[in-house]
């Protein structure tokens, strides 16, 4: 017996096992504060495609040193980051799954506190404990936080080269599938939302302009890797404030991530406004997902308080999203993926053997 939630999945040629994904989730265990993966991420990351996620998408990880959300961050701009990585995604592919990398620069929200910790508490971490200047499109601090320098035109290149290079060393590292992170609030984000763009050359004003630096990223990214490579883009679909990002221009930016060779968008909402009111609850964020779906027939990866089997097999049935992404139910449950293809009474062929008698 057959169901949607279990039917693969194929981007570019690459196909994946099923449509349950692990999104990207920070750890903030990088204690060495150079952004080399430790072995908690091989057993965090590997515990997880064991478990029978379609694919294994790694935290948001710096494409520069300012680019991370905080010193513990991972990240991706040498080379001993990326050869660190290679035995993570051999393990991941081990046990069958696609391993993927969401790439990011934090921008005006970057060095910052992790959640837990000496330096836990919230705010900037100050030079002497690891931190720095964080940039943005516009000198506009995120409440709490340190006012960001204005990033130059010139700057943008840079960051747009970084992304490219980055891409570069996650496809080496054994990547299959790469994903820019344009939501929550950090640097690409930030260039879409009015709220925090008052730029008045090429990258602010319009749609079109706030839009350019994440597209060009887009195109970067797709001349490094080349067409085989599935591309994910990370969008938060509003702000949840009048005035900021919304709906509509996440479903035109969509169409056109998908002109420029975007293969799936993952929708999140939020993380650019403190305190927006957003109506938190079971499934919260699909609307939104569905709308750019059925907007503009890009795949799109759904999130947010999904934790029931009957709940993911019924989106992706009725195709309110392509793929359903298990965040925080993953950390409660690793096995979550093949607990749902038990209630949905799915043989799934590959349950790790030597947990297979748990199963019977």
């Amino acid at each position: 017996m057959t169901h949607a939630l279990f039917d693969p999945i194929t981007l570019r040629g690459l196909e994946i096992r099923n449509r349950v994904w692990i999104p990207p989730m920070c750890q903030y265990m990088v204690e060495a504060q150079d952004g080399v993966p430790t072995p908690w991420h091989l057993v965090h990351l590997g515990g997880l495609a064991c478990g029978g996620a379609g694919a294994v998408v790694v935290e948001a990880t710096g494409v520069v040193p300012e680019g991370r959300i905080s010193p513990q961050d991972l990240g991706l701009w040498n080379d001993e980051q990326r050869d660190a990585f290679r035995p993570i995604t051999d393990f991941i592919h081990s046990q069958g799954a696609v391993a993927g990398i969401q790439l990011a620069h934090a921008g005006r929200k970057a060095s910052t506190s992790r959640e837990w910790g000496p330096t836990a508490g919230g705010g900037n971490v100050a030079p002497e404990q690891g931190g720095w200047q964080p940039v943005g499109p516009s000198p506009v601090a995120f409440p709490g936080l340190h006012v960001p320098t204005e990033l130059t035109v010139e700057g943008i290149a840079d960051v747009v080269r970084a992304f490219a290079a980055a891409a570069r060393r996650a496809v080496d590292a054994g990547f299959d599938l790469l994903e820019l992170h344009g939501a929550h609030g950090y640097l690409l984000h930030e260039f879409l939302s009015p709220l925090s763009n008052e730029r008045t050359d090429q990258y602010g004003g319009s749609l079109e302009n706030r839009a350019r630096a994440l597209l060009e990223t887009v195109d970067a990214v797709r001349a490094e890797v080349g067409e085989d490579v599935p591309l994910v883009v990370r969008l938060s679909a509003t702000d949840w404030v009048e005035g900021g990002w919304d709906l509509p221009e996440s479903e035109q930016l969509s169409a056109w991530l998908g002109e420029h060779g975007v293969d799936l968008v993952s929708v999140s909402t939020g993380g650019n406004v403190q305190n927006a009111p957003i109506p938190v609850g079971p499934g919260y964020q699909l609307p939104f997902a569905t709308a750019i779906r059925q907007a503009t027939g890009v795949p799109v990866a759904a999130v947010g308080m999904i934790d029931d089997p009957f709940q993911a097999e019924q989106i992706v049935a009725l195709g309110q999203a392509d793929v359903v992404l298990i965040g925080r139910g993953a950390l409660r449950d690793p096995n979550f993926p093949i607990r749902a293809a038990q209630a949905l009474r799915v043989d799934l062929p590959y349950k790790p053997a030597p947990y297979e008698r748990a199963y019977r």
